[in-house]
């Protein structure tokens, strides 16, 4: 959360990026999870910023447990903390979408799962993604890095027919500093905003965001927030969501 921040930080034009978990369960509770940074209107404005003004074009897809076996030589050089961030992905692929002459820059993070608590260490994995950038002959390496703390978590859990989504910070000391880190360009991230997008097996019955917008069969459930509002207070977009029988 902290790099795609600063990521966020660099688009301090007009401009936005936009933010997508999409979440699609099946009658059993499996299914698939998706975390989704679009930062294409970044890279319109600042994206030589990130490019260091090369001509970048990649589309990759790093399939996380075949990555770090390859990798074990290398992770074996991070810290304790570090090496315990990435075993957590291992059920994770990460997607790397980059083109500096068409604008366009999108990571995404997904998992298929038995559970949904098996997601809970999806926005970790989305951070890593930035430090996971093939070089320019497409060969993908980590970056080493002092040990950064994760700032806001997510709790998921399914039970009974009821879902729950509840978002924490994880550490306030780190998480206040951010705050005031990202106050001058604040101002100009309005268009930014996180977007939750959940379809279920069944038919919703009641849901706790009075603002929530559903689908014509009342199966998905869209919840939207201004991403710095969200930040500051991950409570937001805490979801209850109760289905029929």
């Amino acid at each position: 959360m902290q790099k795609l921040l600063f990521l966020v930080a660099l688009a301090f034009s007009a401009s936005s990026c936009q933010f997508t978990e999409t979440m699609v369960m099946n009658d059993d509770g499996s299914g698939t999870m998706t975390v989704e940074a679009n930062l294409n209107e970044m890279m319109a404005f600042g994206g030589a910023a990130v490019t260091d003004s090369m001509k970048v074009k990649m589309d990759t897809i790093i399939y996380m447990k075949q990555f770090l076996e390859e990798k074990k030589d290398s992770i074996s050089q991070l810290s304790a903390i570090e090496q315990a961030k990435l075993k957590k992905l291992e059920n994770f692929n990460i997607h790397i979408n980059m083109n500096s002459e068409t604008s366009e820059m999108v990571y995404d993070i997904s998992t298929k799962f038995k559970n949904i608590t098996e997601a809970n260490d999806i926005l970790n994995g989305l951070e890593q993604a930035s430090n996971l950038m093939p070089n320019a002959d497409s060969n993908t390496e980590i970056k080493k890095e002092e040990d950064s703390p994760e700032i806001i978590g997510v709790n998921y859990s399914f039970k009974k027919g009821v879902f729950k989504r509840d978002a924490y910070i994880k550490d306030k000391i780190a998480h206040q500093q951010q705050i005031d880190s990202m106050k001058q360009a604040e101002a100009f991230m309005g268009g930014s905003n996180y977007t939750l997008n959940y379809t279920f097996p069944k038919k919703i019955k009641t849901i706790s965001n009075p603002e929530a917008t559903f689908s014509e069969d009342k199966k998905t459930v869209i919840v939207q927030a201004p991403f710095m509002e969200y930040f500051k207070n991950p409570d937001l977009l805490d979801l209850e969501v109760e289905l029929e029988n």
